[in-house]
């Protein structure tokens, strides 16, 4: 069976940034991402979250489609709620280099646990 074309674009997925244009002020951008889903590694269930990624950029945002894809890339990942938060804000900061970012992963009550995992790179400027 031939592979759909958004099965093969999330395969191919990669992060992709842009140059900030309004490098004049500090100033926030919010992301909120209410259908991420993976995989737990232990048992195979699937895992429901909403991700909410907050950061202040630097010289570059990141590129929305790109974001989406990279995201539904995890949907059949083996991964830790733990490590969820964690490597989306590892991959965001080596590519985007940002001022500040926050990762906050939500993740859907499983076995009677509501797991929320935070994850933080830099210091925030309240002021954006």
């Amino acid at each position: 069976m031939e592979e759909k074309y958004g099965t093969k674009m999330i395969r191919e997925n990669r992060l992709e940034k842009f140059e900030n244009r309004n490098l004049k002020r500090d100033y926030t951008i919010e992301f909120t991402i209410p259908e991420f889903t993976c995989v737990c590694p232990i048992s195979g269930f699937p895992d429901f979250a909403t991700l909410y990624i907050e950061y202040q950029p630097d010289q570059y945002c990141v590129e929305l489609k790109s974001l989406k894809l990279y995201i539904n890339g995890f949907r059949d990942k083996g991964i830790f709620h733990e490590d969820v938060a964690n490597m989306v804000l590892d991959d965001l900061v080596e590519l985007l280099h940002p001022k500040y970012i926050k990762v906050l992963a939500d993740f859907n009550v499983r076995g009677n646990i509501h797991t929320r995992v935070r994850a933080i790179h830099g210091k925030k400027n309240e002021n954006a």
